[in-house]
């Protein structure tokens, strides 16, 4: 999945000479909490977070302070057309909330963290009907085919697959399916040799 189907679109955006008080009141109005930073060309020259806008809102008081003066001038970026796991990596391995999406340069929008979530709970069904089972795989490079096999033949559609557990040989894998009666599916695993965990109707 790319960046671009996931990211806000047309995001709200202020210049460099805007005042503290003004992108404060920007993000209040508008409930957001991070501001990219653009010039007359909408190119994008920097960022903001509400943290740092608060953190000299005092100081922003006795002198004149502009977002210019606080923002991050060289922010992590990524690509419209660059996956969404590129984006989570970015936003983990930095310990960042969100960054600006770029095209050629100039900013057409913005991913957070509470993108990247929204697009995992959708990718994994989470929130659509369906059923779990957690199945322990062993060692056998078969076992994930195999499994899925039993499966398939019990008229289970799986919809996703999680690891569990990858620090031992005893791998468990989360098969998210559409919803049915897993216990013919549990009994079926069980007597291949899997070992179902746990399972949800």
């Amino acid at each position: 999945m790319l960046v671009a189907r996931r990211m806000s679109r047309n995001p709200i955006a202020i210049s460099p000479e805007a005042s503290i008080q003004e992108a404060i009141e920007l993000m209040k109005e508008h409930s957001i909490r991070h501001l990219p930073v653009v010039d007359g060309q909408e190119r994008l020259v920097g960022w903001v977070s509400d943290p740092e806008l608060r953190g000299v809102f005092i100081a922003s008081m006795i002198e004149e302070l502009t977002v210019g003066d606080v923002m991050i001038s060289d922010p992590i970026t990524v690509s419209s057309t660059d996956a969404l796991e590129q984006a989570a990596l970015l936003i983990t391995k930095h310990k960042i909330g969100g960054m600006p999406v770029l095209e050629d340069g100039k900013l057409v929008g913005i991913i957070t963290v509470v993108d990247i979530l929204e697009a995992f709970i959708d990718i994994m069904g989470v929130l659509g009907s369906s059923s779990r089972l957690d199945v322990q795989l062993g060692d056998s490079r078969d076992a994930f085919q195999q499994v899925s096999r039993i499966i398939r033949e019990h008229d289970g559609e799986i919809i996703s697959v999680g690891i569990l557990s990858q620090e031992s040989p005893e791998r468990i894998y989360s098969f998210r399916i559409e919803k049915c009666d897993t216990e013919p599916l549990r009994q079926a695993l069980e007597e291949q040799g899997y070992k179902v965990v746990s399972f949800s109707p």
